[in-house]
């Protein structure tokens, strides 16, 4: 399988990020796709390519143009009136709040940010539009004839919204990937997200589109990051009604109980008739993951591979979550070769 990756993802370095009221080691690190890389290599040999540069018009198909222009300019602004610190919102519009243009740059991060695992820096931009263009590149190969490509993307994407950044997340990847397709002449794209958390970025972009159907199995939300979204009754708005499917599970799911939600999600994916599939990838499903409550095994992620092939469609894996680091290679590569396996079988 061709995996696309740039090394500009290490431009995005958080030092800590803040859980329940604690300053931690950020776990969304460089790090991660170290041994992803190194597994990649051993298993599927030298088919790692560089991105594209795409530049920002695939970006603003499916994001809001200010929010585009307040990442990529960002950095400038903060520096300028605080020194090269990380910068961490610290204030949030509240509800029926003013909505007009504030004047303060850190007033401004509290406009587009909603939370605090994601801080900029000075390379944070750069990292982002590289971990697009992996994403870009990898759906271009998989639209020109590829069966299937792995985005190696960092930082992910599927937190990211339409107008908004989070959840160590900045542009929506998959949602840009996806798009493509459509851009492309693809009739109908789904969107399949197996990431312990809800991609809540992702629904959100296309929440009120009947052209890409999208499904997220994920952690209950009344217990789980993102909490205000991802919950079963959100079937979609206006033309999207019945074309956004959100499967939650309790905390310590097995396989079993994880395999019939895959099963569901297949379903509803071929009856919507895509001619094209991107998969959010992550892998903190995991039981050994140290922010996540699931009890998948290693093995459990060469089933869902090998499911996700019956679909028998072109198909892009995204990289998302995954924070088991020494895990990570085996468990992210053991989903694309069972996939790759029973695709080509």
């Amino acid at each position: 399988m061709k995996t696309v990756y740039s090394p500009l993802h290490a431009l995005q370095d958080a030092e800590a990020e803040f859980i329940r009221g604690k300053r931690v080691p950020s776990f969304e690190m460089p790090r991660r796709a170290e041994p992803v890389l190194a597994r990649i290599s051993h298993v599927f040999g030298d088919q790692t390519i560089e991105p594209q540069d795409f530049g920002t018009g695939p970006l603003v198909r499916v994001h809001d143009e200010t929010l585009v222009a307040f990442l990529s300019t960002f950095w400038d602004r903060w520096s300028a009136e605080n020194g090269p610190v990380d910068a961490f919102p610290n204030a949030w519009p509240p509800p029926r709040s003013h909505r007009l243009k504030t004047q303060r740059i850190g007033a401004e991060l509290g406009r587009f940010c909603i939370d605090m695992s994601s801080p900029i820096m000075e390379g944070t931009w750069r990292a982002v539009s590289a971990s697009a263009n992996v994403a870009l590149t990898a759906q271009a190969s998989v639209a020109s004839g590829e069966g299937c490509a792995f985005a190696l993307c960092r930082p992910p994407g599927h937190h990211a919204g339409r107008d908004y950044f989070g959840g160590y997340c900045f542009i929506n990847n998959a949602a840009v990937a996806a798009q493509a397709f459509r851009d492309q002449g693809a009739t109908r794209v789904a969107v399949l997200d197996v990431d312990y958390h809800h991609g809540n970025g992702t629904q959100d972009i296309f929440y009120g589109r009947d052209d890409v159907l999208t499904v997220s199995i994920h952690a209950d939300p009344a217990l789980e990051y993102p909490y205000y979204t991802g919950y079963a009754d959100e079937a979609g708005q206006g033309a999207g009604l019945g074309f956004n499917l959100n499967l939650p599970l309790p905390w310590g799911t097995q396989f079993d109980a994880y395999g019939e939600a895959l099963e569901a999600s297949l379903l509803r994916i071929a009856a919507f008739g895509a001619d094209a599939l991107v998969v959010s990838l992550g892998v903190d499903t995991f039981d050994g993951d140290p922010i996540s409550k699931f009890k998948l095994h290693s093995d459990d992620f060469s089933k869902i591979g090998r499911a996700i092939a019956r679909l028998r469609l072109p198909t892009v894996f995204i990289m998302e979550g995954g924070y088991a680091v020494e895990d990570l290679g085996v468990n992210v590569v053991n989903a694309l070769s069972g996939f790759e396996d029973d695709f080509a079988a």
